[in-house]
């Protein structure tokens, strides 16, 4: 990998593989976790020892697994190596998946979706992209692999009823066993081997600093958030497609329904993305779709025995889901120090993940003790929480990260090229981990002269 960096240049052709192969790794597995979202409380139904209880937990007890271990699996990664770790995720994810296409229980349902959560390849996958790009372009590698995670659960929501109407739900899981041998081979033979492997403190959960993310409050509030998010997601799917099947839609043709509301509701969202992070009005855009949340769940629960009523609620919903789903990793981007921002994107990531296990759950018992308009009421109380809590919120700071290697320079040279730096206007704050190699930026990126930065970078580094 060249050592010349220029921040405005594109990324290179092995970034490109690497950066797309590892998206795809990705999008396969989360594709192959939300396949089942759509149809699996319908299937679990037939299944000897279902309660609503236990359905509920079986779509979302593979976040229970995945909470757990996927901090731990990113440690691994650096002590054992990062393809040997994501190959073995993604084998669990595909024994998983073939115990829960074998299961006429809905506990081996169970257990078989708890084994695809403990494939927790999330964190090794990072790291492997910070291993293979270079530090000016690691920001824009992981956007595209966010990017990959929104497509893949779009395509899954959209995809899993009509599959399900041709092959069945054991089908589904024989599906995503595939889907799982498919990313094992892109891993072994597409991906490309990093030259070293090395810590990535923007990339990786650094333990020693833990608990000072978790010290954080505004970060605990976007963790809380991130948490009651997925609780609700993961909730609503136990009763939504039994909802829309008593209406009279049935199941093969759900599609009909998830498909306008996701594009439609992606499509209102870029304007308020816009206002949020160009006009600078994220706070306002953040809290109103919250809000939305609150008026989506409210109205589902009033209107469940109405399809009208259940499509024209759930667009109102999954506009507020998608637009915190990408406002949300961009604020705690923000938030976190940038010398810290894998350990608070691992926080994050767990409490994501325990909010669609804990949701899952919960909404499963509200289903069986209330009906669906209990799944509905802890929904949109969960939902009013949240909202209380997050106008107490302060105003994000409009700052970018950036990194630049260190790697060629003397330790003196590293502390002028800092103080040279912080006096560039737009350039808001400099962290330098030197024996690292690696200068970690916040820029205001309306206010900073890209060219004035990279003449700095040719003075100091790359000469």
């Amino acid at each position: 990998m060249t050592k010349v960096q220029d921040i405005t240049s594109p990324m290179t052709a092995s970034e490109k593989r690497a950066t797309w192969s590892l998206a795809s790794i990705y999008a396969l597995r989360m594709l192959g976790l939300f396949l089942i979202m759509p149809v699996l409380s319908l299937f679990a139904e037939q299944l000897e020892g279902s309660t609503p209880s236990l359905i509920g937990m079986a779509i979302g007890v593979y976040g229970i697994s995945q909470a757990i271990l996927q901090i731990p699996f990113g440690l691994m990664s650096d002590r054992f190596g990062r393809k040997k770790i994501i190959i073995g995720g993604l084998i669990l994810f595909l024994i998983g998946s073939i115990v829960a296409a074998l299961s006429t229980t809905i506990y081996g349902v169970l257990l078989g979706r708890a084994i695809q959560g403990s494939g927790a390849i999330a964190a090794p996958i990072m790291a492997l992209v910070a291993d293979l790009t270079q530090e000016v372009h690691r920001t824009k590698a992981m956007a595209l692999i966010g990017l990959s995670i929104g497509v893949s659960f779009g395509v899954a929501i959209t995809a899993g009823p009509i599959i399900a109407g041709f092959i069945g739900v054991h089908g589904i899981f024989w599906l995503i066993a595939g889907l799982s041998f498919i990313a094992i081979f892109v891993v072994r033979f597409l991906v490309p081997d990093p030259q070293k492997s090395k810590k990535h403190r923007d990339a990786e959960l650094v333990p020693n600093q833990f608990f000072n993310i978790l010290k954080n409050t505004e970060l605990l509030r976007l963790n809380y958030g991130i948490f009651v998010l997925h609780a609700i997601l993961t909730a609503s799917f136990v009763v939504v497609p039994l909802l829309m099947r008593d209406a009279g839609l049935v199941p093969n043709e759900h599609w009909k329904v998830y498909l306008p509301v996701f594009v439609v509701s992606m499509a209102a969202i870029i304007p308020f993305v816009i206002v949020a992070e160009k006009k600078r009005k994220m706070k306002v855009v953040f809290i109103g779709a919250i809000a939305i949340l609150v008026l989506a769940d409210l109205g589902l629960m009033q209107f469940s025995s109405s399809l009208i009523g259940i499509v024209g609620f759930l667009w109102l919903f999954f506009t507020g889901f998608n637009l915190l789903e990408a406002t949300l990793p961009s604020l705690v981007s923000k938030t976190a120090p940038g010398d810290l921002r894998g350990t608070a994107m691992g926080v994050y990531s767990t409490s994501q993940f325990l909010g669609a296990g804990m949701g899952g759950g919960i909404g499963g018992w509200c289903y069986g003790q209330m009906g669906a308009s209990g799944v509905f009421l802890f929904c949109a109380v969960a939902a009013a929480t949240w909202l209380v809590l997050s106008l107490s919120m302060k105003p994000p700071r409009y700052w970018a990260n950036l990194l630049i290697s260190l790697e060629t320079i003397s330790e003196q040279a590293a502390n002028d090229f800092a103080t040279a730096m912080l006096e560039l206007n737009g350039v808001e704050d400099v962290t330098l981990h030197y024996h690292e190699g690696v200068a970690y930026l916040k820029v205001d990126n309306q206010q900073l002269d890209k060219n004035q930065l990279q003449r700095l970078i040719s003075t100091y580094v790359n000469s």
